[in-house]
């Protein structure tokens, strides 16, 4: 790794810090800058899930009191968060990096799009139980359903991740979940374990490039501590404007790279 990669990756990894503090999308920038930086698509994915990871931790560490008050219900959620992420995981591990690269830009149009259109999905959750019948005795609604949706979300994680905590919002709020801070509660518990079962899956199979994933964890860590002071000073809704420029600009240029 030269110094002109360590930089770039430690920028993206520090932009990438900083926005999952602030708005979330911090993906849009750290995993291009480590194929900028000269990473293979695979290696590089892995690399930046195993640098993202010990954020996922604290963000569920901060919420565990609130996690657990729903009992059996956040553990049937760790169990298929757990299998989803390692089965994402094994999915990436058995993808060709030439593979990857065709899905690269698909991936980065879905994570955008999701993270574009995210009050849009609430609104059509909210609609979607309405005109299905939710529960309105004001419990969630827990079930199969909800414990499926979420494996999905987890495999799609495991595999790449952005996007992540918008689908397990939606599948969350499916479910009757409506007070946002036991929404962020599971669902930085359920990103957590993802995270994790994933992070652990790339390292046993040393799919990770170390110099590059340790200038990212070192860089994001600094960047989720300046993004979260910069978070009670700047609106959001800007920050999230940028986060979707810079996702649909990305998109265009893979998209143009790669076909």
């Amino acid at each position: 790794m030269t110094l002109t990669d360590a930089l770039i990756v430690a920028l993206g990894a520090f932009l990438a810090g900083g926005m999952n503090a602030i708005a979330g999308g911090g993906t849009f920038f750290s995993f291009p800058a480590m194929l900028a930086a000269g990473v293979p698509p695979v290696t590089a994915n892995a690399s930046n899930a195993v640098a993202l990871w010990p954020a996922s931790l604290s963000s569920a560490w901060a919420y565990r009191q609130e996690a657990m008050r729903h009992g059996r219900w956040a553990i049937l959620l760790v169990g298929v968060s757990l299998i989803g992420g390692l089965t994402g995981g094994l999915l990436l591990l058995a993808t060709s990096n030439a593979a990857f690269s065709k899905l690269i830009p698909w991936l980065l149009l879905i994570a955008t799009g999701l993270f574009a259109f995210s009050a849009q999905v609430s609104r059509l959750v909210a609609w979607s139980k309405r005109r299905f019948g939710a529960q309105t005795s004001g419990q969630p609604n827990t079930g199969l359903g909800g414990a499926l949706f979420q494996l999905i979300v987890a495999v799609y994680g495991g595999f790449f991740g952005a996007g992540m905590g918008i689908l397990t919002l939606a599948a969350l709020s499916i479910q009757g979940y409506e007070d946002m801070q036991e929404l962020n509660a599971l669902k930085n518990l359920t990103s957590a374990v993802n995270y994790t079962i994933a992070a652990l899956t790339f390292l046993i199979a040393g799919a990770i490039s170390w110099p590059h994933t340790l200038v990212a964890l070192a860089t994001a860590t600094l960047g989720g501590v300046v993004g979260a002071a910069v978070a009670k000073r700047m609106p959001a809704v800007w920050l999230r404007r940028f986060v979707i420029a810079v996702g649909t600009v990305l998109t265009v240029i893979y998209f143009i790279k790669t076909y």
